[in-house]
């Protein structure tokens, strides 16, 4: 086999070469890209959509309390919902927060931590002034369904990433077939092609 020949064997196979290693790059990127989005809707949507539903729970157990004029729950029942809602609270900042998100979500915090001297004043009120901690009750859940409309549309966003991620992977595995078939056939062409001595 003359030089020629070699040179062109080793071209042939580093054009291949060359091909599967840049496609593989690229979709090794886009998996990336997928898989993180996919982390991130579990993480930090799913579980906080969940721990949001928990500490609404925890609001209209109180809020109910009040309602139905309930003495006993703020001296039995009560004791536990403060605590829940701190512990809900301190999960929920673990998640990762977006701007919007933080921004509600230091105001929530801000009025969880006012419950209990606003429960002292109903306490102390006999149980008559309820109106002062309803209304901050009820600002409480306006807040957090504004968190959980945050979580939606976090989620949609992330989706949007992950769909363009996996129509890039497609577009990219069908330009691969293209040039693996042009390559097919420049190599044939090489292969085959002599030169006039």
């Amino acid at each position: 086999m003359g030089l020629f020949n070699k040179i062109k064997w080793i071209l042939g196979i580093l054009l291949v070469f060359v091909l599967i290693v840049t496609t593989n790059l690229i979709d090794r990127n886009n998996f990336r890209q997928v898989r993180d989005s996919v982390v991130t809707i579990y993480e930090d949507r799913l579980i906080a959509s969940d721990l949001i539903i928990d500490m609404s729970q925890a609001v209209q157990e109180k809020e109910l309390a009040i309602a139905l004029g309930d003495t006993a729950f703020f001296s039995r029942g009560n004791n536990k919902v403060v605590p829940t809602l701190k512990a809900l609270v301190e999960r929920y900042e673990q998640t990762k927060l977006t701007k919007d998100e933080a921004k509600l979500f230091s105001q929530l915090r801000e009025m969880i931590e006012k419950i209990p001297a606003m429960e002292k004043e109903y306490k102390a009120s006999g149980y008559t002034q309820k109106q002062p901690l309803m209304e901050h009750l009820a600002a409480i859940q306006v807040n957090l369904n504004g968190l959980s409309k945050i979580q939606l549309q976090e989620g949609n966003r992330q989706k949007k990433i992950s769909q363009r991620a996996i129509d890039s992977v497609e577009l990219f595995t069908q330009i691969e077939i293209f040039m693996l078939i042009f390559m097919a056939i420049v190599i044939q062409i090489i292969v085959i092609y002599k030169p006039k001595e």
